[in-house]
């Protein structure tokens, strides 16, 4: 197997070594960390892999990160956008609102399935389920139904 020889610069090794050494960090972070410590020395891939745990795949995408990117990108997950919200906070708060409001005539309490119809008038929106309007509720630490 070829290994294409990686030398980290003094301040890349310290920041390796910190990683490796001390500090909370994801077992990926410091699992890199060791790939890059590792390739620094010179230690045949076969062995990294075998002492480690991992696959060829990761120490050559590590490798492929530090030499494209340089520390930041090899070491760290890059931040990623997840999904959009889809209510804003101001249905959120409408639908809290509403669940700490009286119940409904004739009731003692709200149910889900009343505060879900309810909701789907007062904010306008008729994608709210009962199961959007339990995990808005669920978020909040409001508590009406307790005396």
């Amino acid at each position: 197997m070829r290994q294409t020889e990686l030398k980290l610069s003094p301040q890349d090794r310290a920041t390796v070594e910190a990683v490796r050494g001390k500090g909370v960090h994801h077992s990926r972070e410091v699992n890199r960390a060791h790939v890059l410590a590792c390739l620094d020395k010179g230690i045949p891939e076969a062995q990294i892999q075998a002492v480690l745990g991992i696959g060829r795949t990761a120490l050559w995408r590590t490798r492929a990160a530090y030499v494209q990117g340089g520390l930041d990108l090899a070491l760290w997950d890059v931040a990623r956008a997840g999904r959009p919200r889809q209510y804003d906070t101001d249905v959120e708060a409408q639908v809290t609102a509403l669940a700490c409001s009286g119940p409904p005539e004739g009731r003692a309490r709200w149910t889900l399935v009343e505060l879900e119809q309810a909701a789907r008038r007062e904010t306008g929106r008729p994608d709210l389920s009962r199961e959007t309007v339990r995990r808005m509720l669920k978020k909040t630490t409001s508590s009406p139904g307790a005396d």
